[in-house]
């Protein structure tokens, strides 16, 4: 077991990326301050007091969105105060859990103060109180204090941050809480040079992951190892995070999933679903495939396809460009060959439909040899994807930070390309227990066409011999 163990260690050695590496440096502190001026004009013209910026805690030291870290730089949870009048200064109610990671990295920028809330709990602390309350209680201390406790105040967060809200509106009756999701979405639809500079090095990571996979695979290489390298490659160079990213083994094209001990064999198709690879809080997409020897003439036909589609859209990035244009390129691919009848999202198949009429549809039970998972006492007794098509109904989508809204490339999106905006357009197709395939590069649209920002591995199929 010792001498096995050893033999994974040496999978990387001799492992060096074929291109130069260039990390971007931290975003300066004027990005975040100018980031805060914009937010606040447009509170002043919504008539809002004050803005709250909320990202709650998950386990495993997450976040449930990077609000926070776009506003002021926190990596943590808690709400950021922004008065919209320009005399006041910013404060953060933080630390509502025992789940924290304590700067550096991370330490919040342009604020008057940091207010600390305890997690609280009778069999955690012996102490009563629920720190939801408590951190209502703080903002409304601070907007009483700013005078805004009979005003107007704009909400930026997700779906846990309501409780909050509705703990803030039982403090003050008279103050009015409007959504204002909006105006971070706005923000960061078009990416400052310093962003872009950010995305561009998660992105060259995510190349330099996969070249450290195409180096460890082989037969006899199991998914865990080619997982590790992926991700030894891309950390020890500065990527925050190896769960952002997916890796699928099967003989069939399947993609979408963790490693569980497959070992890579003759026939195997592999999808590298790099959904992403995360620097200083910015993030790159793409999706690569290799396939191990030998594969089915319609195996091949199906890679072809969404290399295809890819290169299709690839070809018209530019300013003022529509993204249904793009969405429309890529589908002839798809059309062409007889894989569909049309682009259109609404009716489009895809494998995670559900009926035509709306309702659930029923994943086909039926028994799936699978070797390795068997090794481990469990059987496979029902067919992934319980139906056909590509991944998504749509192209791809815009990328950069988590929990911002994203636009997608779609058939209905008539809205036109601008200088600065990041997306992935990724090409997915599948057949149950048959073919299938996920190919897809990250762009940046410049003033006078794109930037392809994952192009240090190519598009094209790995090949593996067996």
């Amino acid at each position: 077991m010792a001498t096995q163990f050893a033999t994974f260690e040496r999978l990387l050695e001799g492992f060096e990326p074929d291109f130069a590496f260039e990390p971007a440096a931290r975003l300066p502190e004027s990005e975040f301050a100018e980031r805060i001026e914009r937010m606040r004009r447009e509170a002043s013209v919504a008539g809002y007091d004050a803005v709250l910026v909320h990202a709650d805690g998950l386990g495993g030291f997450a976040t449930t969105n990077d609000f926070l870290r776009y506003a002021c730089d926190w990596q943590r949870e808690g709400v950021l105060l922004v008065p919209t009048d320009t005399d006041r200064e910013l404060h953060l109610v933080s630390f509502l859990t025992e789940s924290v990671i304590l700067p550096p990295a991370g330490e919040p920028v342009g604020l008057e103060a940091i207010w600390q809330i305890s997690p609280f709990g009778r069999e955690y602390s012996g102490r009563r109180g629920d720190p939801v309350t408590k951190t209502a209680e703080q903002c409304a201390k601070l907007l009483r204090t700013f005078g805004y406790d009979d005003g107007v105040v704009g909400t930026i967060g997700d779906a846990s941050s309501e409780k909050y809200w509705t703990a803030l509106g039982q403090e003050l009756p008279r103050v009015q809480v409007r959504s204002a999701n909006g105006i971070m979405h706005r923000l960061q639809r078009v990416r400052s040079v310093a962003e872009q500079a950010q995305i561009r090095t998660a992105a060259q990571l995510a190349d330099i992951g996969y070249q450290a996979a195409c180096h460890v695979t082989r037969p006899g290489v199991t998914d865990h190892e080619i997982y590790a390298a992926f991700t030894f490659a891309q950390m020890a160079r500065g990527g925050e995070s190896g769960n952002g990213y997916q890796i699928g083994i099967n003989q069939w094209g399947t993609h979408c999933g963790k490693p569980y001990g497959h070992t890579v064999r003759d026939g195997d198709l592999i999808n590298m679903y790099i959904s992403a690879v995360t620097y200083h809080g910015y993030s790159a997409q793409s999706a690569r495939m290799m396939a191990v020897g030998a594969i089915t003439a319609k195996q091949e036909e199906t890679l072809e396809t969404c290399t295809e589609a890819v290169r299709r859209a690839e070809a018209l990035i530019r300013p003022g460009v529509k993204f249904s244009d793009l969405h429309h390129a890529a589908f002839s691919s798809y059309i062409e060959r007889g894989y569909l009848d049309d682009d259109t999202t609404a009716t489009m198949p895809y494998i995670w439909s559900a009926l035509d009429d709306g309702s659930a549809r029923r994943v086909p039970e039926q028994y799936v040899p699978d070797t390795d998972y068997e090794r481990q006492g469990r059987r496979l007794n029902h067919v992934y994807p319980a139906t056909f098509g590509p991944h998504n109904p749509n192209l791809g989508h815009g990328v950069g930070t988590s929990g911002n809204p994203k636009f997608n490339i779609t058939s209905h999106n008539t809205e036109r390309a601008e200088p600065g905006m990041v997306f992935v357009l990724h090409a997915q197709w599948l057949e149950p227990l048959s073919s299938g395939a996920n190919i897809g590069d990250c762009y940046l649209v410049t003033d006078d066409g794109y930037e392809n920002l994952t192009c240090h591995t190519p598009l094209a199929t790995h090949r593996v011999l067996a």
